[in-house]
């Protein structure tokens, strides 16, 4: 990662590590082939620095994905987290990789700390984010919007709503069974005419499955621009068989957590595109490494999301205008949710989002007690 102005060779200072836990409940229940989510935990990291400039960070709880629950994300961040930077001298860089090797795993609550450098490091410099990311503020993506795993004519329901609300591109989640997955995709295609797919099957069908399906949906030409981890994580080979077998591109998520995992994936032919998360990568550098993997790969990716808060979708976003490589972005999580904090951050111009600028991620500070009348935190 190259920042701007030499900011990364400027020694930093912190002197507080600070982290405090919410629970946001969403506006419906988010369903994909792996988890159901009504309401979301998550725990918000704060790092200040000396000067006073303060940054902050989010984690989600996602046990069916990180392993990580609230509780195990608040006593990483606590414990060795907080151990390996608090009252610690050295430049961003190094500071990141003190986070990155505190404790393994725990990427979530590395993301949340790492993430809460950086916005103080750019609070510091009076710059936004992106911009010692190498990016353009003015710089806009196009957004989705997903349609989550449900019954044939909920989805249909929530793909017309989408579309007369603008939304250009749609995220449909399958990976059930190939028989009803048929039977969501078309009602969707019925009830949302002119908008460009998605499909994510979130490892839910097997390699001769996902052939069978995909092969289908080609004959069929729907309008649908990629396919999202039709297999389980760890079947490379298969994941390799499904990209042969098809003409629709195959985006890798489940797959790669970090730049090895992508370098393994670009070696075995298994995808044409990568889903890139802050919740996988422990922060801004290791997806700025799968990226960068891309990059010299001559692949694109995607700077995606789970069911996260806005200051990990905020942060995603600065990162996805930054890098060239990142030509998709699947950020619409805010938009599940009933609470709006913390204000600012970006805006979404119909289906554009676009980042609306201030020093860091241009986020308010979020309370460690959230007001239950402004949207729903608690």
């Amino acid at each position: 990662m190259s920042a701007l102005d030499g900011q990364d060779a400027q020694e930093l200072q912190v002197v507080a590590v600070r982290a405090h836990r919410h629970r946001a409940p969403l506006l419906r229940p988010f369903v994909t082939a792996a988890r159901r989510t009504e309401a979301v935990e998550y725990v918000v990291a704060e790092v200040e620095l000396a000067g006073g400039a303060t940054g902050q960070g989010s984690a989600a709880e996602t046990v069916a994905v990180t392993g990580e629950s609230a509780d195990s994300i608040a006593a990483s961040l606590a414990g060795p987290l907080r151990e390996a930077i608090l009252g610690r001298r050295g430049t961003i860089t190094e500071l990141s990789r003190r986070i990155t090797g505190a404790v393994p795993g725990a990427t979530s609550a590395k993301a949340a700390l790492e993430v809460a450098l950086h916005d103080a490091w750019a609070r510091r410099a009076g710059r936004p984010l992106v911009e010692l990311l190498g990016g353009r503020l003015e710089d806009t993506l196009l957004n989705d919007m997903t349609i989550s795993l449900e019954d044939p004519a909920v989805m249909a329901g929530h793909a017309r709503a989408a579309r007369e609300r603008g939304e250009q591109i749609l995220k449909i989640k399958l990976g059930h069974d190939i028989t009803e997955d048929r039977e969501r995709l078309a009602a969707v295609v019925e009830a949302a005419p002119g908008a460009r797919l998605r499909l994510d099957a979130n490892q839910g069908w097997t390699p001769e499955q996902a052939v069978e399906i995909i092969a289908g949906f080609e004959a069929d030409a729907l309008p649908i621009d990629l396919v999202e981890q039709p297999v389980a994580a760890a079947d490379l080979a298969g994941l390799a068989r499904v990209r042969a077998a098809v003409s629709l591109p195959i985006m890798a998520d489940e797959s790669v957590w970090d730049a090895e995992d992508a370098r393994r994936l670009v070696d075995a032919g298994a995808c044409d595109l990568l889903n890139i998360k802050l919740a996988k990568t422990g922060g801004l550098r290791g997806a700025l490494e799968i990226a960068e993997v891309a990059r010299t790969a001559g692949i694109e990716c995607m700077l995606g999301a789970m069911m996260e808060p806005r200051i990990s979708i905020t942060a995603a976003a600065h990162l996805a205008v930054a890098h060239p490589a990142i030509t998709m972005i699947d950020l619409d999580p805010p938009a599940w949710f009933a609470s709006g904090l913390p204000r600012g951050g970006y805006a979404q111009d119909g289906p554009r989002l676009r980042l609306t600028g201030g020093p860091g991620l241009g986020l308010e500070p979020m309370p460690a007690l959230a007001d239950a009348a402004d949207g729903g935190d608690r």
